[in-house]
């Protein structure tokens, strides 16, 4: 009797969808969700191919009724037009100056002040947080006015410093992802640290610093988005033309008259291609950054 009791007692229990009566409903609900999944990834994917697929196709080919997805002959022409028309070089330095120093700054400068938010205890740290916060509601175009007559005052309209410069004093969003992720490192690690003589610099830089590689590859590919696909801020501060960036050049080929569309979407495919590498690249740490931030959604 003892050894049927302990035999019915090991028998694992069957889950509801184990059985054959619940099998149809989770198949039907799967079949649901991959249809509204597959159904966004199209709608994401459909501009960026109809501008990739109209980088070859002529004016008459993108105004054809019924439309077409694939132009009738792969042609280069529009990418040459776009190289002897605009300076693209030129732009493209600086467009590439002005994103080295955001990548540079964000890291450094971010990376500091989340450290300083996580890792060390100092009166009123939270209350201080907060308000860091707080300045994310603001959105750019509050403070565009206020920017543009203190760095008029300072002489540096005309110049890289008002876009490359001020990165280097932190982003309220990189220093709550970033701290984020360091409230999560044990503190064991930095007290042990302490004990064999460490200063906090040197924790923060050969210990902190290398299991921060998630967080800062995904706060080095947020600065390279936003600093790569600005407009407004080389649009305010950038008067001179040979200061231009990729961006704010490409928006001069439009026009009311001839809006030029096979240009601008040669244009639109190579401001998107770097971007597209540069997250496959680093997709892994991108993901794991995120998740691991505790950010959602």
């Amino acid at each position: 009797m003892e050894e049927t009791k302990t035999t019915k007692a090991r028998k694992p229990r069957k889950r509801k969808y184990e059985s054959l009566e619940y099998a149809p409903s989770m198949i039907a609900k799967k079949c649901v969700w991959y249809g509204i999944l597959i159904a966004m990834a199209i709608a994401f994917v459909a501009p960026i191919m109809f501008m990739f697929f109209g980088t070859f196709k002529t004016s008459q080919e993108l105004a054809r009724v019924p439309f077409d997805w694939l132009p009738d002959h792969w042609r280069l022409d529009n990418i040459k037009t776009l190289f002897t028309k605009l300076p693209f070089f030129l732009y493209l330095r600086n467009t590439l100056i002005i994103v080295f120093f955001n990548i540079v700054g964000s890291l450094v400068s971010n990376s500091l002040v989340a450290y300083g938010f996580s890792r060390i205890e100092w009166p009123g740290r939270d209350k201080v947080f907060i308000l860091v916060i707080i300045t994310m509601i603001l959105p750019f175009q509050v403070v565009m006015v206020p920017l543009y007559l203190l760095f008029s005052k300072l002489k540096w309209i005309g110049t890289f410093l008002p876009l490359t410069l001020t990165c280097f004093f932190g982003n309220s969003f990189y220093i709550f992802l970033l701290r984020q992720f360091l409230v999560g490192i044990p503190q064991e690690i930095s007290s042990a640290a302490k004990i064999d003589g460490s200063g906090e610099f040197r924790i923060f830089w050969q210990l902190t610093l290398p299991l921060c590689k998630p967080a800062l590859a995904t706060v080095g590919i947020f600065a390279f988005i936003r600093s790569w696909n600005d407009y407004i801020g080389p649009l305010i501060f950038l008067p001179d033309s040979k200061l231009f960036t990729l961006s704010l050049a490409i928006s001069k080929l439009k026009s009311n008259l001839d809006p030029q569309w096979p240009l601008l979407m040669s244009a639109g495919t190579l401001m998107v291609l770097p971007v597209l590498l540069l997250f496959f690249v680093l997709q892994q740490y991108f993901i794991q950054g995120v998740t691991m931030s505790g950010i959602k959604g």
